[in-house]
């Protein structure tokens, strides 16, 4: 396991790579001057050409290029150009809420997601089955800015029973934790039905039920726990979507986590924010593979690890 898990990470160094090089360049495309942004609207040419020296935005970009891989090597993210601050600063005091957000985005939709799947999969072709897929292709198909706005306007507006904006309580998890989980509920909910059809179609089953073992058990202790492979799978995948697809959420419930942040910092034009953001947005990502590697061994004996 250790020499699997070692060797999966040294695979990690070329995909970051290629991450940070793409990622550096392709910033430098969008358009706007970060040096006039900083400098002000009102600001002379000659102070914009000032601040772009003080920033060594003048420098060739493969000079820029080699100082920030330089930093990356030693642990320096860079300074934020909007704050001053350092990126790693910026970053720590809001990744925190992000992760209680996805957390709790994660905990409801993957409690919901498999109760719809299990219902859906073993009532296949019945009313339970068309009302639990009609959900999921609902959540599915429905905006989150939308779902966002309209769960603001019923409950917080209207309704006053939570915070519209903020972080800091549960209270303000509740909504922007509904609006950014339920399409991820609804992708578990098909997930967990397939694999429950196809484990059902296992003689194995047959013989379960054949031994008289009632249907609640045979569903939950032979069928599910066979189909958590699947299950593990894209829920490992969802955390990842969770942890980098927040942005729309954190706008809309003006939450102050990495996926606000990364909306400030383009508008902004700030470089040194973005790079480190989509950097760890891929670090996460490449973990969350790995770590749901490694389950498919605690889960099932017979996949080896190669």
């Amino acid at each position: 396991m250790l020499k699997y898990t070692f060797r999966r990470v040294l695979g990690t160094i070329p995909t970051l790579i290629i991450v940070v090089t793409f990622v550096f360049f392709f910033v430098r495309l969008i358009p706007g001057d970060p040096a006039r942004l900083v400098a002000g609207e009102q600001a002379t040419q000659e102070d914009v050409d000032a601040v772009r020296v003080q920033l060594g935005l003048d420098e060739p970009v493969t000079v820029q290029y080699i100082r920030y891989v330089t930093g990356l090597l030693k642990g320096d993210l860079g300074n934020s150009l909007r704050t001053k601050r350092p990126v790693a600063v910026e970053i720590k005091s809001r990744y925190l809420n992000t992760l209680s957000l996805t957390v709790m985005s994660l905990v409801w939709s993957t409690i919901a997601g498999v109760f719809f799947g299990v219902w859906s999969g073993k009532n296949r072709g019945k009313w339970q089955d068309y009302t639990g897929m009609t959900i999921a292709v609902s959540g599915i198909s429905l905006p989150a800015f939308w779902v966002g706005f309209l769960l603001i306007m019923l409950f917080s507006v209207k309704l006053r029973w939570f915070p519209t904006t903020g972080a800091g309580s549960i209270k303000n998890l509740v909504l922007p934790s509904i609006t950014l989980g339920i399409s991820i509920a609804a992708v578990i909910a098909r997930f967990t039905r397939s694999s429950i059809i196809e484990v059902l179609k296992e003689d194995y089953i047959r013989t379960a039920r054949a031994k008289g073992l009632g249907e609640k058990r045979v569903t939950w202790s032979h069928a599910f726990r066979n189909s958590m492979i699947s299950v593990v799978t894209v829920v490992g995948l969802q955390f990842g979507y969770l942890l980098g697809g927040s942005v729309v959420t954190e706008a809309v419930f003006a939450y102050p986590g990495i996926g606000s942040l990364l909306i400030e910092s383009v508008n902004y034009r700030d470089y040194p924010a973005i790079q480190s953001l989509i950097l760890i947005f891929s670090l996460q990502f490449i973990l969350i593979n790995l770590v749901v590697d490694i389950l498919y061994a605690v889960l099932n004996p017979e996949i080896k690890l190669g």
